[in-house]
């Protein structure tokens, strides 16, 4: 769910399934013994996590929340329930309360979602332990984000890629100080993750699949045909032209770190792309 509107192809993203998955029941196995009666995924994708949150809480109202049409389609065809929202109008509206709220890999998206996380707090159901569970990739220092940034600081690419979301987050740190300050009893960790992408070797460029899907993916599909034919050759992340040799059985070391117990629980995913 991202402020930045773009499209989204739930049959891309869901490729890597399993990897992109991990971080999100990982997440859900530190969350405190509850029994929710309401249940909110913000950034809710193609229903993913809406499916295991049904099954682990079938008494529960599971609502999933994106801002991708694309995506709410998917997880309503999955048979979850679904609605396409901004999160941040969202969370500064007058939702119902909720007992365990939960966002993975979306928060990146929202740029100042430092300052909202109070809000997302104050949506818990008072007194009664509400629990929020967070993760947050960390891995835009790396270079299939750099490159990108890269390329749409150069003039040739900047009038086709202007105001394209950009992700971005913060230190693990900086969401414990802020959910502490927000009342929150915190559990907050990191975890990278060493994903074997295409071990069989039948993606040329497993790495530049996975994250195309998310950021690189938006400004490629912005650019004129053929824009990139002249970028630098690296990891596939430049617009059009062929993509470098084949990376074969390509290690992406991904990983989370975050914000449990008592009120919040959550993560901060760290991933790494060599």
């Amino acid at each position: 769910m991202s402020t930045g509107r773009h499209g989204w192809d739930p049959a891309h993203y869901g490729r890597y399934a399993a990897e992109r998955d991990r971080p999100f029941v990982e997440l859900m196995a530190r969350v405190p013994e509850v029994e929710p009666r309401r249940v909110v995924d913000l950034g809710c994708g193609p229903g993913h996590g809406l499916r295991w949150l049904r099954e682990r809480w079938p008494d529960a109202e599971v609502l999933g929340l994106d801002s991708s049409p694309e995506m709410v389609a998917a997880a309503r065809e999955d048979g979850s329930q679904a609605e396409v929202a901004d999160l941040v109008d969202w969370a500064r509206g007058d939702a119902d309360p909720v007992d365990l709220l939960v966002t993975t890999a979306t928060l990146q998206w929202v740029p100042g979602h430092l300052e909202l996380l109070p809000d997302l707090v104050a949506h818990l159901r008072p007194g009664e332990g509400g629990v929020l569970a967070l993760t947050v990739p960390g891995n835009f220092d790396e270079p299939s984000h750099t490159l990108r940034r890269e390329l749409a600081d150069r003039p040739r690419y900047a009038a086709h890629l202007d105001g394209i979301a950009a992700p971005s987050s913060h230190d693990p740190a900086d969401y414990l100080r802020v959910l502490t300050a927000a009342g929150c009893v915190v559990d907050a960790w990191e975890t990278t993750y060493l994903h074997v992408l295409d071990p069989a070797g039948t993606d040329p460029d497993p790495v530049f699949t996975w994250v195309s899907a998310t950021a690189p993916g938006p400004p490629c599909r912005r650019c004129p045909r053929g824009c990139g034919r002249s970028s630098p050759s690296s990891s596939g992340t430049r617009c059009g032209g062929p993509t470098p040799a084949p990376r074969r059985a390509s290690c992406c070391p991904s990983g989370g770190s975050s914000p449990s117990r008592a009120d919040v629980t959550g993560t901060t995913g760290r991933e790494r792309i060599p």
